[in-house]
């Protein structure tokens, strides 16, 4: 092997380690909004603060449609790829040190596509009851959303998301009502007839478009209108 290739594929494998190595230190990117946390300030009096948790549904929000968060007291606080555990090892930062009023957790959609390695069904709703559970404990209203229709999943096909959702919806929907919280179905909203989302609200059939955004936005703000009123 020449010399020069050696030296390439060498640094290829530090820049890769490296990575690796940084990502292994901050799993559940605690780092993405700490410094945007700590510019954020207290609830003012009578301010109805909503953080949404959540993926890269969460996260795409806010750049499908930015003018859905402005001019309300809505924290968008979603991180592409990220799984169950992730989002509930960062709830305390990013949802709880926060002050909301409500929050309205969307997840699981990765952890069926395997994104931090294999997950059951159940596993996916005990981290999201932990969620749960963690709000109620600090005074905050939680909102269990559904996982979003998805035929498949482009970058992991062949893993029935249409047959696993639909399950894990079940189980979100008998959790929130055992728990006295809101279930937020955009399963049954949006959904076509593969239980998958239909080109016209998901160019991917899992990201939604700024038409699937708006089916979601008049569903979400009727659950937090009812949450907020709710006792």
């Amino acid at each position: 092997m020449k010399p020069q290739l050696i030296s390439k594929l060498t640094i290829m494998m530090l820049f890769f380690a490296v990575t690796m190595t940084a990502t292994a230190q901050d799993w559940a990117n605690l780092q993405k909004y700490k410094e945007a946390n700590a510019r954020l300030e207290a609830p003012a009096e009578g301010e109805n603060r909503v953080v949404f948790m959540g993926n890269s549904i969460t996260e795409g929000w806010s750049v499908a449609n930015p003018g859905f968060f402005e001019g309300k007291p809505y924290i968008n606080r979603g991180i592409s790829g990220q799984t169950t555990p992730q989002i509930l090892l960062r709830f305390r930062q990013d949802v709880i040190d926060l002050q909301p009023k409500v929050v309205v957790i969307l997840a699981g959609t990765n952890d069926i596509a395997g994104n931090t390695g294999p997950m059951t069904l159940q596993q996916i709703h005990d981290n999201i009851l932990s969620m749960v559970e963690l709000a109620q404990a600090n005074g905050i209203k939680p909102i269990v959303s559904s996982v979003l229709p998805a035929y498949d999943y482009p970058w992991r096909p062949g893993l029935e998301p249409n047959i696993k959702i639909p399950k894990l919806n079940t189980m979100l929907k008998k959790m929130a009502k055992e728990k006295g919280v809101m279930y937020l179905d955009y399963f049954s909203a949006m959904a076509d007839d593969r239980n998958g989302l239909p080109k016209e609200l998901a160019g991917d059939e899992v990201h939604p478009t700024k038409k699937g955004y708006a089916i979601m936005e008049k569903l979400v703000e009727k659950a937090i209108e009812e949450t907020l009123k709710g006792p």
